[in-house]
């Protein structure tokens, strides 16, 4: 038994009394459980589950709520029904020993009815009430109807028997499920127990398309409202599970916080931080674009935080994915052994899409992941039509969102009119939308990736070449060349032209700069010559001024001299003639 049904917390619905079955999905349908008290009936074709359902609803109540039940069968022994329920974890003999359960094969002969005339449930009262005083059981199932009513062909007698079966019932206070096959035209066989039974839950084994899928309607339910679509259930050996999809409502709690792609430059393209936490993000390309290898890239950088992912590979097996990501240098073998990694791979044409569905639920609700990867979900198509597939994603999406999971899809785009019916309805759906397309020029093929949208943040507009190298994932700049873009070897060989240009440029701009330092050594020479003949020039215009200065201080002196004398000898004459 999973522990995750040993570990559920009773869940209260509704003011009606109703009794929880323990059955994954169903009392989230049912908001509640079964009617406490009250009978159920359960109907459907053979091999639709009836008794499966009808013996887990019994083994839950009594190993995980205390509830002791008791099991009449009408048709199988019960070893026959020990050994049938083995294979999914119930020990019908343990719990029959521990007295928590008590399993009671009731012979029904047609002929002693037949011979006698009469009919009678006073002795089926008797033994069903001992046998439920005897452990004080609180479920009781009946399985089935139809063996019960076998020889009673009276439609007036056999409507008042069945109402004193459900009436005893009810006075017995018991949670009863009676279990009857499906009628012509009607729910079950009489057309009568759907009346008078409270609850009334139809199971269906539909085959489409070579492929079978149970489903699961709650016809009605008095006194309470229900989930009133038809719902796929999953039996496998944990039980049953099904996939309430009504439950899941668009009042999802969102985060802030960004996860990695594991791709640091499309972390870059996606505002600098990487894809939101609890979002989604469709990859989608032709063939060989790389979409499983940059689903791997998070996956791998998903465990690399320590965090747990489910991959559920459509195409390849999980030792074809572990191989081939550790040609490009990602070793997810290591991952899977500490726990964080969880392979999921089958077909699409194993089961029909409900059926897929309630898997992933399942085995999502068992590890309890962080991040999620489908890869891909175009192979759907082939089981499914476009809006099937588009609905049954909507369901995965929304079941994630409550569960805060981040999800990454990829899609195989083949250009043709289904496969853009697809990308364009999933691409509607989801957060970020990558879109990695062929780029062919020069004769070779190369990947160019761009982000179609992401919403609420920031993101880039340019086509980035992907290169997938033997050391992981890169993305760089496309190059602009003068035919326009330019990949993988043209671009190589017009950037090594560049870069001869730019030693050729370089080279004739040293040439020149060594040129004009020569010219300005020359000139400067030239200015330091006219300097030095401007100063000869300047010395000797210099020397003739000082000449003529020196000239004009001489005969300027000279003539003061010339004063001088002449006032002394005027001075002498003018003693002599005083004398005279």
């Amino acid at each position: 038994m999973s522990k995750s049904k040993k570990n559920k917390e009773p869940i209260k619905y509704s003011t009606l009394p109703k009794a929880l079955t323990g059955i994954t999905g169903l009392d989230e349908i049912t908001e509640g459980g079964l009617p406490l008290g009250r009978p159920t009936l359960i109907c459907g074709e053979a091999g639709s589950g009836k008794t499966l359902m009808s013996i887990e609803f019994i083994v839950r109540g009594a190993v995980m709520y205390n509830e002791p039940g008791v099991f009449v069968a009408f048709e199988e022994q019960s070893e026959e029904l020990a050994m049938n329920v083995a294979s999914l974890g119930f020990d019908l003999n343990k719990l029959q020993a521990d007295k928590k359960i008590k399993i009671d094969h009731v012979h029904i002969d047609r002929s002693e009815i037949e011979e006698t005339g009469e009919y009678d449930l006073e002795g089926l009262f008797i033994r069903l009430g001992y046998a439920i005083d005897s452990i004080g059981a609180k479920r009781v199932v009946l399985d089935t109807l139809e063996n019960l009513f076998s020889g009673l062909n009276n439609q007036t007698v056999l409507r008042m028997e069945l109402r004193r079966l459900f009436g005893w019932l009810k006075e017995k206070g018991v949670t009863a499920i009676i279990t009857g096959e499906r009628g012509e035209g009607s729910l079950t066989r009489q057309g009568l127990e759907e009346y008078v039974s409270d609850c009334v839950i139809l199971l269906d084994n539909r085959v489409v398309n070579q492929i079978s899928t149970r489903r699961l309607r709650v016809i009605k339910y008095r006194g309470t409202v229900h989930g009133t679509n038809e719902y796929p259930f999953l039996i496998d050996e944990d039980g049953i599970s099904v996939l309430p999809v009504t439950s899941l409502k668009m009042a999802n709690k969102v985060s802030t916080e960004r996860l990695s792609t594991g791709i640091p430059a499309l972390d870059e393209m996606l505002g600098g931080k990487g894809l939101y936490r609890g979002g989604s993000v469709l990859v989608s390309g032709t063939a060989g674009t790389g979409k499983t290898s940059l689903a791997a890239s998070f996956a791998n950088e998903t465990c690399r935080r320590k965090e747990t992912c489910v991959y559920f590979a459509m195409e390849e097996s999980p030792s074809q994915i572990i191989r081939n990501m550790r040609s490009i240098g990602m070793d997810l073998q290591k991952h899977v052994d500490n726990g964080y990694l969880h392979f999921n791979a089958s077909r699409p044409n194993l089961y029909g899409l409900e059926m897929h569905l309630v898997a992933m639920h399942k085995c999502i609700k068992k590890y309890q992941p962080k991040v999620v990867i489908i890869d891909p979900i175009t192979n759907f198509i082939n089981i499914g039509s476009v809006i099937e597939v588009k609905n049954m994603l909507v369901r995965m999406i929304d079941f994630l969102q409550e569960e805060g999971i981040s999800v990454m899809f990829t899609a195989l785009s083949l250009n043709t009119i289904v496969n853009e019916q697809t990308d364009e309805g999933v691409s509607s759906l989801v957060d970020a939308w990558i879109l990695v397309r062929d780029i062919e020029f020069n004769g070779e093929r190369n990947r160019g990736l761009y982000v179609m949208k992401s919403r609420g943040m920031k993101h880039s507009n340019q086509v980035r070449e992907f290169i997938i190298t033997n050391n992981g994932l890169k993305l760089v700049e496309v190059y602009l060349g003068p035919e326009g873009v330019l990949t993988g070897s043209a671009r190589e060989q017009q950037m090594l032209l560049e870069k001869a240009g730019e030693a050729l440029h370089s080279s004739a701009i040293g040439r020149k700069d060594r040129e004009i330092l020569r010219r300005r050594k020359v000139l400067e020479a030239k200015i330091a010559s006219l300097h030095t003949e401007f100063e000869s020039v300047e010395e000797e215009l210099n020397k003739v001024y000082l000449e003529e200065e020196l000239k004009k201080e001489i005969l300027n002196k000279n003539r003061e001299e010339v004063v001088r004398l002449r006032k002394g000898e005027t001075v002498a004459e003018s003693k002599t003639s005083r004398k005279k």
